[in-house]
């Protein structure tokens, strides 16, 4: 492995994490030595990395002595007790999970939007959740220009967003469709297969979901609008891999169709794909397995003098998840 860093990868045999061994790989960050973890029953199993076969290790204390940088894709409760532990050891911890997103002390980071934020934190810094990063790239460029008002997002979000468990789901259930099998959901509260499902995570008291309340949140955080109003829809649906959304905009400042679009060609981390004539528009199957967002489908909104509407579409394993956290060690290391 290269000169470098000593880097950790928490929950290196889930979806987030191997895709964050690939994008190491991909992007050659500098690693010198790689350690990998996971739950205790997949110790001793390995993952490749660089050409080699690392193994699982238990995820304690001393296992972090001298790293330098952990990516922790883990669950929310695994962060919280592992992370400040990691942080302990001397290590810098980027996190996937939702454990910190909100906490005023750790910065919440898309590079392409936000790279400032880096300087402040203590050691923790996180990464948004996926839906937000494919949602706030193209919002960034409008809000510089013209101040946003007011934003309507409804998401379709693939199944990889929940896991190995939720890919596996999809796969079995269509492949018992094939068969004329019946069909029992275990992951998904309803069969996924050529359905779609409006609930990801728990329903809150005012009928909006916590994964909706996320896109408001951390969207408000990202781009510094406090009081940004935020109304967000979130749907799962039969996909792999890459989070589409449906955006409508408002800005202080009208901005027309043409301008936005010029305003998306040219900011970094977001592809311009809007040839609708040609039926050129961003799609999944398009999309998938690349770090930028694709945008398309801009036009002007009908409902509002000063809107704006398009449909954003990204690979929520790679930018809304390994490559963003990826991208943020760089910032790092610069």
């Amino acid at each position: 492995m290269a000169t470098g860093l000593t880097v950790a990868v928490v929950g290196a045999t889930g979806a987030a994490g191997q895709t964050t061994l690939r994008i190491l790989e991909e992007r050659k960050f500098p690693v010198r030595e790689l350690r990998a973890f996971a739950s205790e029953r997949s110790v001793g199993k390995t993952v490749a990395f660089g050409g080699e076969a690392v193994a699982i290790r238990k995820i304690e204390a001393a296992a972090f002595k001298g790293v330098d940088l952990a990516f922790c894709s883990a669950g929310s409760a695994q962060s919280r007790e592992y992370a400040p532990m990691i942080v302990k050891a001397g290590a810098t911890v980027i996190d996937k999970s939702s454990a910190f997103r909100m906490d005023p002390a750790v910065p919440l980071v898309v590079p392409e939007i936000n790279p400032h934020a880096v300087r402040t934190h203590q050691g923790i810094l996180a990464c948004p959740n996926c839906t937000t990063i494919v949602t706030v790239m193209p919002l960034k460029p409008l809000h510089d220009a013209g101040r946003l008002t007011r934003v309507i997002a409804t998401s379709y979000q693939a199944v990889s967003g929940a896991g190995v468990k939720g890919i596996a789901e999809l796969r079995e259930q269509t492949l018992a469709w094939a068969r004329g099998e019946a069909i029992t959901p275990k992951h998904f509260p309803h069969q996924i297969a050529f359905n779609l499902i409006p609930h990801i995570d728990a329903f809150g008291p005012d009928g909006y979901t916590g994964e909706e309340m996320k896109l408001v949140h951390e969207t408000r955080k990202i781009l510094e609008a406090p009081g940004l109003p935020v109304t967000p829809t979130t749907v799962r649906v039969p996909v792999f891999t890459c989070h589409s959304v449906a955006v409508t905009a408002e800005t202080e400042r009208k901005i027309t169709a043409g301008e936005a679009r010029d305003l998306f060609a040219r900011f970094p981390g977001l592809r311009l794909w809007d040839d609708p004539a040609r039926n050129r528009y961003p799609m999944p199957l398009v999309v998938e397995g690349q770090d930028d967002c694709y945008v398309g489908r801009v036009r002007e909104d009908l409902s509002s003098p000063r809107g704006v509407t398009f449909w954003v579409v990204g690979d929520q394993l790679r930018k809304g998840a390994a490559t963003n956290a990826v991208q943020i060690a760089e910032l790092l290391l610069r």
